[in-house]
């Protein structure tokens, strides 16, 4: 039942904590858009996310005013990619993607995912062509995202794949130098990849999901920071099982907004309302910080001990509480630790409280992974190798989801400062504390057989 208190409530949520709906996510099938032919497989592809999202900014907007609640990004998802390509080379690739952020410009959505590609278990032709045309196609483009799947609980990591990927992300770094590598901002390599993740740069639409829906995802860590704070101003001595309902209690009401908006859209569009992702997703600015939920804990330094313990207990609390308040709970649903967009945790890693290989270990406990974080620009292949190995090792022991979404900067030293601003925030270099040693490991290429609870059936 709605009264005078929850509405006043929301109301402050939005006003004063920085809720909003982070971002409504069209998904969008192209597998009727395959043709041998190059140049009618792009214009058909073109021509379908033109048609079908041609209302979808306008559609959000219109939420925007009637709600009171911003959405924040319109955003469109797509089949795999890699798909499209089989039969086709690189310069195809290329143009198909070109073709992707022509539609995404002209549509006015902010981002479009689904240049990507599923390799867990081999590497097709077409997928093959994909991967190698990111340095240009990220190069040559705006507003394209690729993700690529290297690893699953069920078949293991792929390992060759992973090379393969590693070698790629420093050409797409050097084919973007005259920007500090952002192309890489723009590509994440995933384990268990989820089909229905509104989020960037992680998004695609699966092969289990509806021909075109919608997905949208919430975010707000002011709200829970907020509702921490006003909880110990209270009672002082509050446990951590009541800070941990607390956050529970604030992330049911914060679902419910972001759903019922979600679903208004979906609506209007005459498309399937998919999924509610529930992450908390922080922003460069003061005030809507992941890291500040943590101090608010009372973690005063992020990164010392108890610090994964606060991490598992948030990320615990929200996923019951957004569970509670929706039956269409998915994506990642938990919270993020990209220290470039989230200003506390990049002033913990340039303090040096936070490092690379205890955000490593966050990681085990949270939603998604090693998230935007900026590295040396000679850092070896085989080193970024072994850093994605360990996280998806993470994500298939622990049958969740995790990515590596990391940025080496052409030219840049350890300490060195690069801001890319909006969303994408700015950082400072890091580097792992044992950058080299892993080079005989990773060469042995292979697969990294399915751990054994993977046997399920």
């Amino acid at each position: 039942m709605i009264n005078n208190q929850a509405v006043l409530a929301t109301l402050r949520m939005v006003n004063e904590e920085n809720l909003d709906v982070r971002a409504c996510t069209m998904g969008i099938n192209l597998c009727r858009c395959a043709n041998p032919d190059p140049k009618k497989m792009v214009t058909a592809v073109y021509d379908r996310i033109m048609t079908v999202a041609k209302d979808l900014v306008k559609t959000c907007e219109e939420a925007t005013t009637l709600f009171g609640v911003n959405v924040v990004n319109k955003r469109v998802s797509i089949s795999p990619a890699s798909m499209l390509l089989e039969g086709h080379d690189e310069d195809t690739a290329v143009e198909l993607c070109k073709a992707l952020d022509r539609a995404a410009g002209e549509l006015g959505v902010d981002l479009l995912g689904g240049f990507s590609a599923l390799v867990h278990k081999g590497i097709t032709p077409g997928e093959r062509t994909l991967i190698e045309s990111l340095p240009r196609a990220l190069a040559e483009t705006t507003h394209v995202c690729s993700s690529i799947n290297v690893g699953t609980t069920r078949a293991g990591i792929n390992v060759d794949a992973v090379n393969l990927v590693a070698e790629t992300m420093l050409k797409v770094s050097k084919a973007t130098e005259s920007i500090h590598g952002f192309g890489c901002a723009k590509m994440v390599v995933f384990a268990n990849i989820t089909e229905d993740n509104p989020f960037m740069a992680g998004t695609l639409l699966g092969a289990g999901e509806p021909d075109v829906v919608i997905n949208a995802g919430v975010s707000g860590p002011g709200v829970v920071k907020c509702a921490i704070e006003k909880l110990l101003a209270a009672d002082p001595d509050a446990t951590l099982d009541e800070i941990a309902e607390e956050v529970k209690h604030t992330t049911y009401r914060v679902t419910r907004t972001g759903e019922l908006i979600g679903r208004h859209v979906a609506k209007r569009l005459g498309v399937p309302f998919g999924v509610l992702d529930l992450s908390l997703a922080p922003t460069p600015k003061v005030g809507d910080s992941v890291g500040e939920i943590y101090q608010a804990m009372g973690i005063q330094k992020i990164g010392c001990p108890g610090t994964i313990a606060a991490v598992m207990m948030l990320n615990d609390a929200v996923k019951k509480g957004g569970a509670f308040a929706s039956s269409s709970v998915g994506g990642l649903s938990g919270a993020f630790i990209p220290p470039m967009e989230d200003h506390t945790l990049e002033l913990a890693l340039t303090d040096g409280t936070l490092c690379l290989e205890k955000l490593e270990g966050m990681t085990s406990v949270c939603s998604v992974g090693l998230d935007m974080i900026m590295l040396p620009g000679d850092t070896p292949a085989a080193t970024l190798a072994g850093i994605i190995l360990d996280e998806c090792a993470i994500g298939v022991s622990a049958r969740k989801t995790t990515g590596v979404r990391v940025i080496p900067v052409p030219g840049a030293k350890v300490g060195d400062y690069f801001d890319f601003g909006g969303l994408f925030g700015g950082g400072t270099v890091v580097a792992p504390r044992c950058p080299t040693g892993q080079e005989a490991f990773v060469r042995h290429g292979g697969h990294i057989p399915a751990p054994i609870h993977s046997l399920m059936n």
